[in-house]
């Protein structure tokens, strides 16, 4: 896929809040169409990576570039799933009305109804027919599922996915992944997760958050290589990272 347009590069990336240095010298990219898994532990600066890349941040040195441009400019091409969102269970809105809320900020424009682009958003996750339900009735993997249809009412070229299966079922899951897996090679993907063995036969690259410096307390973000088992699996060899200016070549399709 080296010959696809960049879609996200970050080159030699800082950030720090007012006390406390969080990323250091983080220079990574990754190009259009690839699935894309981002590991670390908790308080790594996961989604401190993921504001900077929606925009929510400024990088305190270095530059980011979101699918040509700023990501505060490309911010309304990218579908995002928060890991957590609050509700109120008794406000009366119902599962098309929040998918219909993925639409405000997107640039696409329909020549359907957004009536048929709901509809298609949530039969890409298998939920067409709870399209009426109000959405305090459903289970929270069903929820789950119907923010990822939110993200893609609007066809983003880009979707983000923070830790998309926690507190799902099984059955959410397998159609989670059912629904990316369809995607793949087609839209951008992004996901964060602590269970790579879940998304292993679907991703092109890992970008681990790496350990803290011991100079200055803060992180940086490798890649490491991908290494077939079988047909459906991959391992990840955390003992061997990727130079930045090489990981081209070790892209490997699912």
């Amino acid at each position: 896929m080296k010959d696809k347009p960049i879609a996200l590069k970050f080159s030699g990336v800082s950030f720090s809040y007012a006390h406390l240095d969080v990323l250091s010298d983080v220079t990574f990219h990754f190009h259009s169409g690839e699935f894309i898994a981002l590991v670390g532990p908790n308080g790594s600066g996961k989604t401190t990576l993921l504001k900077l890349i929606l925009g929510l941040e400024e990088p305190t040195s270095g530059t980011i570039e979101l699918l040509g441009h700023s990501p505060k400019r490309s911010r309304s091409l990218i579908g995002y799933v928060p890991q957590h969102v609050s509700y109120d269970p008794s406000f009366p809105i119902s599962v098309g009305e929040v998918v219909r809320m993925g639409m405000v900020e997107s640039r696409k424009r329909y020549r359907t109804s957004h009536g048929e682009a709901v509809m298609k958003a949530l039969t890409q996750v298998e939920m067409e027919t709870l399209v009426n339900r109000p959405y305090s009735e459903l289970s929270g993997g069903q929820r789950r599922r119907v923010l990822v249809a939110r993200a893609l009412v609007g066809e983003p070229a880009m979707l983000v996915l923070d830790e998309p299966t926690a507190n799902m079922d099984r059955e959410s899951e397998r159609r989670l992944y059912h629904t990316l897996s369809a995607l793949k090679g087609e839209t951008t993907i992004l996901i964060v997760t602590h269970d790579m063995s879940q998304v292993s036969a679907l991703v092109d690259r890992v970008f681990c958050i790496d350990a803290l410096s011991e100079t200055t307390g803060s992180r940086t973000v490798v890649q490491h290589p991908l290494e077939d088992v079988d047909d459906t699996t991959k391992r990840v060899l955390h003992d061997t990272a990727i130079p930045a200016d090489q990981c081209w070549q070790e892209v490997r399709n699912g």
